[in-house]
C-alpha cells in the first residue's frame, strides 16, 4: 500500500523583495535584487563599499527617489509606500548616518521612537521593549540618560540610533553597516545586540562590509557586487 505524504507547509517569508531596481537619477544602484527575511531571521548583504547594499535597504525602506518592483512586508504590498507608511506596518530602518536629535537627551531621543505594542499576521504578540528593556541591552545608555546627543562618541550615537528603532516595537529592523567605524569593543557589543535581537524574534537585515562580523550574527547571507546579488549562502 502507497501512503501519501502531505507536503511541510512552508511559512511565508516576513519580507519578500522580488526584482527590485533603484536609481538615484540617471544612475542605477540596484539591479533586479531578490531578498527573503524570514520571522525571527538575521540576514546579511555583504559586500565591499559601493556594492549596493546600503541603497538596497534604502530602497526596501522607500528611501529611494526611484525605485521599481515588489516589497511585500507582512503580507502587504509596500513596493509604492512612503517610508513612514513602511515604519508603520513595523520595519524599523537604523541608518549608517544615525540621524538623532543631538540637541535633545539620549532619554528624549529615546522616547521620541514610541510606538504601541504591535502583533503578527497571525495575531501572536511581536516583542515589546520598554526603557527598562533597551537599558538592559544597551547599559552605557542607561548610565548617560540626560547626557546631550551631541555629547556621544559614534559608537555610542550608533547605540542610541538602535534603541531608539526598538523603542518603536518593529516587526523586522534594517540595519545599515552596523560595525562601520567604531571601536572594536562597540563592535562586539552590536554584535551581542543583534543575537539578543534574535533571541527575542525581531527579524533583521543587515547590510555589512566586515564579512567576520556579517558570519559571526547572520543566519545566511546575500553577496552584493556593483548593485548586483551575486550568490546566497
Amino acid at each position: 500500500m502507497t501512503r501519501s505524504i502531505t507536503p511541510a507547509t512552508v511559512a511565508p517569508s516576513l519580507l519578500d523583495v522580488q526584482g527590485l531596481n533603484a536609481w538615484y537619477g540617471a544612475a542605477q544602484v540596484v539591479f533586479d535584487a531578490h531578498v527573503q527575511v524570514q520571522r525571527g531571521e538575521v540576514v546579511a548583504l555583504v559586500g565591499r563599499n559601493g556594492a549596493g547594499k546600503s541603497s538596497t535597504l534604502k530602497a526596501i525602506m522607500g528611501l529611494m527617489p526611484r525605485r521599481t518592483g515588489r516589497v511585500v512586508f507582512e503580507g502587504h504590498d509596500i513596493s509604492q509606500a512612503e517610508p513612514y507608511q513602511a515604519a508603520r506596518r513595523g520595519l524599523g530602518y537604523v541608518p549608517e548616518d544615525r540621524r538623532i536629535f543631538t540637541d535633545l537627551t539620549v532619554l528624549e531621543n529615546l522616547q521620541l521612537g514610541v510606538q504601541p505594542a504591535r502583533c503578527f499576521a497571525d495575531g501572536s504578540p511581536a516583542p515589546q521593549w520598554t526603557l527598562a528593556q533597551v537599558f538592559a541591552l544597551f547599559p552605557n545608555l542607561a548610565e548617560m540618560q540626560q547626557r546631550p546627543a551631541s555629547h556621544m562618541s559614534g559608537g555610542e550615537q550608533q547605540m542610541l540610533t538602535v534603541a531608539r528603532t526598538l523603542m518603536g516595537n518593529p516587526l523586522m529592523v534594517l540595519l545599515d553597516e552596523p560595525s562601520e567605524g567604531v571601536a572594536p569593543v562597540i563592535v562586539e557589543q552590536m554584535g551581542e545586540m543583534i543575537l539578543a535581537l534574535k533571541a527575542q524574534g525581531v527579524s533583521v537585515l543587515l547590510s555589512e562590509q566586515n564579512t567576520n562580523f556579517a558570519q559571526w550574527v547572520s543566519d545566511r547571507s546575500y553577496t552584493l557586487d556593483r548593485g548586483v546579488l551575486v550568490t546566497t549562502a
